[in-house]
């Protein structure tokens, strides 16, 4: 599914269960809101998104545990955890949040080149996460499809 077909069912999926969703992404750098921002009338469903690149942002914008990021990096299941639930905590209006943190090289360390970790969270309870290696060879490449990667693990759990 492309990109923009994935934003669709999203938004189409959150208006037929009348849900409303929040962000916090990193790598993606808020390709996943702009995406979304597309869809006339989506103001009904997206709350916003928290574009935490780095990581003192990520502790002072939506509450994740600097020990988190000191013990497990910021590319973790723990992070993107903490991530999902406090864009969720900040933003009251959302039912929904969903979280996106990971290497897109070049440069990553070693066994964590194209490694994500998408975090979901619901208001009526629930938080986790789940890693997932892309498969494209490009930074460009990898953000779409991160992007299109947690649209899609989202439709999962509406």
């Amino acid at each position: 599914m492309a990109i923009d077909e994935a934003a669709r069912e999203l938004v189409k999926q959150l208006a037929e269960r009348q849900k409303r969703i929040v962000f916090a992404e990193s790598c993606t750098g808020g390709m996943i809101s702009a995406e979304i921002a597309k869809i006339p009338g989506v103001s009904d469903w997206l709350c916003g998104s928290a574009v935490t690149y780095r990581c003192d942002t990520k502790v002072r914008w939506i509450g994740v545990n600097s020990t988190a990021i000191e013990q497990h990096t910021a590319v973790s299941a723990e992070v993107a955890t903490q991530m999902a639930s406090g864009v969720l905590e900040r933003t009251p209006e959302a039912d929904v949040a969903a979280s996106v943190t990971g290497h897109l090289g070049p440069d990553a360390p070693e066994g964590f080149d194209g490694v994500v970790f998408v975090g979901l969270a619901l208001r009526d309870g629930g938080v986790n996460a789940s890693r997932f290696q892309l498969a494209g060879k490009h930074r460009g490449e990898r953000q779409v499809e991160a992007a299109e990667l947690v649209m899609k693990q989202v439709l999962e759990i509406l």
